[in-house]
């Protein structure tokens, strides 16, 4: 058989079984982790007495646990398999997730928000190694692409979502609508650990769904790329991958992208709240929800597109710097436009940015790293990365408290993206 013609029929294969459920996983992953956004402008910051800087503590304090955990994690999803290890994580972030609805007060938020990042540590990056198991370099900001979808989609369709549970859950089993969003939103991810544990398998080797041609295609495509990443590169080791300036460039380029996201995440219902103050309109429920799916439904769109034109062309450092840039000089002057239409035009640019970069930044680390030491680079990366999904809410929520106004964080947000595009710059010139 022509190797074209396999290699696009085993992808196609391996796309279609793979993706479409990473991505569902994601999904879920992702609305649990901010659906404290919506939560906080409809009623859980009165009933909790939260200020904004509480309010941003308690989004944020997650990200703790994901620092502490994330390279520990990946080095145990690489040596004991993604079925076991991914399916361990979401059943214990599941339980965690779905006794946020019984949360009594502000002290017992912060602490279930921190045990709900060590309970999701090391499930991005562990996605993230898991595809470089089956996908050669040169499809891989693609399909990390279709994977991390969920993230606008999540956004989007979880906006909706989370504010239809909100409004018409207010009195299911006593408990107001914000507390039956999380019960609603967490039990989906106990129900699939299960299915996880059936239906990942850890290596191409291993795979059933493949032919025997297929599966020796696969394994033996794999090993020869990984082994002339070795010979190129040097064959980085799990120290020297944990310790390199080069590896602690690349986080400080992924946290000014998470800085973007994250803010977006958690205070875009907050703005979107604030315009029928500035603008004199009145939203419901259910349409801050739909207003807010808007700037993720266009980026997810875009996102997969961007993708798909760096790995055809091969680039990909301009294909994370250019639209980090372009989304942190938009976000800043949503707040100064003039009416919410314009307004909501810069978010969804910003939104675009921030979605489109990430997706190509996750091919950078592998293109010079494999094994242990991109498992343990993977980790690290995005832990201290998500750092900022620490400081970002935090930061953003005390400029509020500070100021009165939400332009002053935005304006920090836009600094961090810019910050982001300038490193990932210096990084190819230096490296090239």
């Amino acid at each position: 058989m022509d190797t074209d013609v396999l290699r696009s029929r085993v992808m196609r294969k391996v796309a279609l079984r793979l993706v479409p459920f990473l991505g569902l996983l994601y999904f879920i992953n992702y609305l649990d982790r901010v659906n404290i956004g919506f939560a906080g402008p409809n009623g859980m910051t009165k009933e909790l007495g939260l200020t904004a800087t509480a309010f941003g503590l308690a989004s944020g304090v997650f990200f703790i646990g994901y620092l502490l955990l994330e390279v520990p994690s990946n080095l145990a999803l690489h040596r004991f398999g993604a079925r076991k290890w991914i399916a361990r994580i979401m059943a214990s972030w599941g339980v965690i997730a779905t006794v946020m609805a019984f949360i009594p007060n502000e002290t017992t938020l912060l602490v279930l928000r921190f045990l709900l990042g060590v309970a999701e540590a090391g499930f991005f990056p562990g996605i993230i190694l898991y595809l470089t198991y089956w996908f050669p370099a040169s499809e891989r900001a693609r399909v990390v692409a279709l994977f991390m979808a969920a993230v606008p989609i999540s956004s989007a369709i979880g906006a909706t979502v989370s504010s239809l549970l909100i409004s018409y859950g207010d009195g299911i089993f006593g408990l107001t609508g914000w507390r039956f969003m999380f019960l609603a939103e967490g039990l989906p991810a106990l129900l699939l650990a299960v299915v996880t544990w059936f239906y990942l398998t850890d290596r191409p080797g291993q795979a059933k769904w493949l032919t025997e041609q297929e599966r020796v295609w696969l394994s033996s495509t794999l090993a020869e790329e990984e082994k002339q990443t070795q010979d190129k590169h040097g064959g980085w080791t799990l120290r020297k991958a944990l310790t390199s300036p080069r590896i602690l460039a690349l986080a400080v380029v992924y946290g000014g992208i998470v800085y973007g996201l994250y803010a977006l995440s958690f205070f875009l219902p907050t703005i979107i709240a604030g315009f029928e103050q500035q603008f004199g309109t009145t939203y419901g429920v259910i349409e801050r929800g739909l207003i807010n799916s808007v700037p993720y439904a266009v980026a997810a769109v875009v996102m997969v597109f961007w993708a798909k034109h760096g790995d055809r062309t091969g680039e990909r450092t301009w294909h994370v710097a250019l639209p980090a840039l372009v989304g942190g000089l938009a976000i800043p002057v949503a707040l100064y436009l003039g009416n919410p239409v314009a307004a909501m035009v810069a978010v969804t640019v910003c939104a675009v940015g921030v979605c489109s970069a990430m997706p190509t930044f996750w091919a950078l680390p592998t293109t010079f790293l494999s094994g242990v030491a991109a498992a343990g680079a993977i980790g690290l990366i995005n832990s201290l990365g998500n750092l900022s999904g620490f400081a970002a809410p935090y930061i953003t929520g005390a400029l509020a408290d500070l100021t009165g106004t939400q332009r002053a964080g935005m304006w920090v947000v836009g600094g961090a993206m810019v910050l982001s595009a300038v490193v990932v710059l210096a990084l190819r010139r230096r490296h090239s």
